[in-house]
């Protein structure tokens, strides 16, 4: 038996309307039409749908099992209809996010959120992008937007400028380096750094100055959450290194001593990659710019 979808819709229209005649005409064709239909089904299944001798027509026990199916299926098929007109149209879609920068997601929960309230039928989804390849699972589609500060030649993908950044030496104010106005690279031998689970390569600290100048700090502990690497670093057991706008409270506690990198300062970019195809689309272009506006909201502050 080969049903399509406008059996299932005949089916449905026939026992809405009570009858071939308004079923008829409420799916644009003729009476004989839909009666031919029918029988076309009917002859399929082997079995009547429609009890003929009622008035109104009624479906039998095999049309009513019918109709259910109608029921569960044809929802669905609109719905289905309706994700995929609002895709051509940019209104829906799926924007699964893969980040590189550690520190980024304090940064990008608020952005979300704004997201969500403007395109809730868009799909959204946060990959640590550090768990795997992001800027190649970009490429194969398997995620829609790399955070990165590292940006690549690679066909297809644009790297969007999102907002700079400047990473900076935190210590206690009880450190012996806090008298100091900023602090090399050669300052962090014999100290204990306070990282991210990351490997060095992708921490700006090690990427930016300390590979570079060739030191190695004493040792290196890792620290999951940023609370607690400020915790640590408040109870002098260690340095860190972290964004600007990630430690922006505690510039005007006591118990800290922020200090820049380098006399002049370090300074780096983030960067949203996308597939080129995708950029153009408006709620891609809506998540660039939330995100630009709340990375001004916490440098202001």
């Amino acid at each position: 038996m080969h049903i399509e979808f406008r059996h299932l819709r005949t089916i449905k229209a026939i026992h809405d309307a009570g009858g071939v005649a308004r079923a008829a005409e409420q799916l644009n064709i003729t009476q004989s039409a839909l009666s031919h239909q029918i029988k076309g089904l009917e002859d399929q299944a082997g079995v009547e749908l429609f009890v003929r001798r009622s008035k109104p027509m009624k479906l039998s026990a095999a049309g009513l099992r019918l109709l259910r199916l109608a029921e569960q299926v044809l929802p669905q098929v609109q719905a289905l209809q309706d994700e995929f007109a609002g895709v051509r149209a940019g209104h829906a879609g799926r924007l699964h996010i893969a980040i590189e920068c550690h520190a980024c997601f304090e940064w990008l929960f608020p952005v979300l959120e704004r997201f969500r309230k403007s395109w809730g039928d868009v799909d959204v989804d946060i990959r640590p992008g550090l768990a795997f390849d992001a800027l190649p699972a970009l490429q194969k589609e398997e995620v829609d937007l790399v955070v990165s500060s590292d940006p690549e030649e690679i066909p297809g993908v644009d790297f969007i400028e999102l907002f700079d950044y400047a990473p900076v030496f935190v210590a206690s104010s009880q450190h012996p380096l806090a008298d100091k106005p900023f602090v090399s690279a050669q300052d962090f031998r014999g100290q204990t750094l306070i990282t991210y689970p990351v490997d060095r390569q992708r921490l700006d600290v090690f990427s930016q100055l300390l590979i570079p100048a060739k030191v190695e700090p004493a040792g290196v502990r890792q620290v999951e959450l940023t609370a607690v690497i400020l915790l640590l670093v408040a109870s002098n057991r260690g340095v860190a290194v972290l964004p600007d706008w990630v430690v922006r409270e505690v510039k005007y506690s006591s118990d800290y001593v922020t200090r820049p990198l380098t006399e002049g300062g370090l300074t780096r970019r983030l960067y949203a990659a996308v597939r080129r195809e995708d950029a153009s689309k408006p709620y891609m272009q809506d998540l660039i710019r939330f995100a630009r506006n709340e990375a001004v909201k916490l440098q202001q502050v």
